[in-house]
């Protein structure tokens, strides 16, 4: 399995230099109705992934889209104002984003799982892992909503994220994820936890946030 984690090590992406956050947002830029949208439909991916009717797979997928449309948010708020047809923008693919969600919850089957810790007999479930890099996801997210992040610092960071994401569908590929693809994995998302909770001391520190 030595050429699997050489060939997935192959696939990390150089990252951007965080650069200073943003000053205070204006009022034109808040948009407390499309964060609180955001908010639930990350709240019912969790919930469909805890009631079996989303795999982890799909809730990667759907919270890639997710941090798009914030991306896309923090653009629009970036010029000091986000206008009517950017927030109508923002609306409908976060309409069309809850609508898939519960396009899953409702018309797929429930994923059964054996019994016991790591998904019994299954060699390619990570669930610790898999928790862990969800958790990470809306630590980014909820970062920029509270302004302990700034756009760009959030965009390097979920650059890593994805590329975390990538090696471990890269693992699960054979149907195996051996326990030294679940090291690298592991330390791996450690290495991402510590950067994001560094980068948010530094602006406390430097007075912006």
């Amino acid at each position: 399995m030595k050429s699997k984690i050489l060939t997935a090590s192959l696939l990390a992406s150089a990252v951007f230099a965080g650069l200073g956050a943003a000053p205070a947002m204006a009022q034109g830029v808040n948009t407390p109705r499309i964060d609180q949208a955001q908010q639930e439909i990350s709240a019912r991916i969790q919930q469909g992934m805890a009631s079996g009717h989303i795999t982890p797979s799909e809730a990667q997928v759907l919270m890639r889209r997710e941090r798009e449309i914030q991306f896309r948010e923090n653009q629009f708020r970036a010029s000091g104002s986000v206008n009517p047809q950017e927030r109508q923008q923002l609306r409908m693919e976060l309409d069309g984003l809850r609508a898939e969600v519960e396009r899953m919850m409702n018309n797929r089957d429930v994923v059964t799982r054996p019994a016991g810790p790591g998904y019994g007999g299954n060699a390619a479930a990570t669930p610790g892992i898999d928790n862990r890099s969800f958790d990470i996801g809306r630590r980014i997210d909820e970062g920029v909503r509270s302004g302990r992040l700034n756009p760009r610092q959030a965009e390097r960071l979920q650059m890593r994220h994805r590329e975390i994401q990538r090696h471990e569908a890269f693992f699960k590929s054979d149907g195996v994820v051996t326990q030294q693809e679940r090291r690298q994995l592991r330390d791996e998302l450690r290495d991402l936890d510590s950067e994001v909770e560094r980068m948010a001391m530094r602006n406390e520190r430097r007075g912006r946030y």
